[in-house]
C-alpha cells in the first residue's frame, strides 16, 4: 500500500500560522526519512529508492535508486536500471508515492547482513 503525497500550502495565513505550518511541514518531511519513495517524472520515467533529503526548490535525493521506464508498447519493461545515488529536479516531479513497508528498519541501515 502507497500513500499519495500531496502539496497544500498556506493560503493567506498570518505569520503564527505560516510558523506552525512550516513546522509542520518539517516534521511530515523528516518522518519520511529513509522511506521507499517511487517518483513518476515529467518524461515518463519512475525513480524508486530511500528518501534521503530535499531543498527548497523541491530537489529531491533518492538513495540506492533504480529507474523504470515507461512502457511504449504491451511489452514487459524490463530489468530496472540501477542508478544509486539520484538527484530528481523538483520541476520534473509529476507524482509521489511512499511505499508502507521501507527496506531500511526504524533502527537503520538494515541490521542482517
Amino acid at each position: 500500500m502507497a500513500t499519495m503525497i500531496e502539496e497544500n500550502g498556506p493560503s493567506t495565513h498570518g505569520q503564527g500560522e505560516l510558523s506552525s505550518y512550516s513546522s509542520r511541514a518539517c516534521q511530515n518531511l523528516e518522518s519520511l526519512l529513509n522511506k521507499n519513495m517511487r517518483i513518476r517524472m515529467t518524461d515518463g520515467r519512475t525513480l524508486v529508492g530511500l528518501f534521503l533529503c530535499t531543498d527548497r526548490d523541491c530537489n529531491i535525493i533518492l538513495g540506492s535508486a533504480q529507474e523504470f521506464l515507461k512502457s511504449s508498447d504491451s511489452f514487459s519493461q524490463g530489468e530496472p536500471r540501477v542508478l544509486g545515488l539520484a538527484m530528481i529536479p523538483g520541476h520534473h516531479v509529476v507524482s509521489i508515492e511512499v511505499e508502507s513497508d521501507s527496506l531500511v528498519s526504524k533502527q537503520g541501515f538494515g541490521s542482517n547482513h
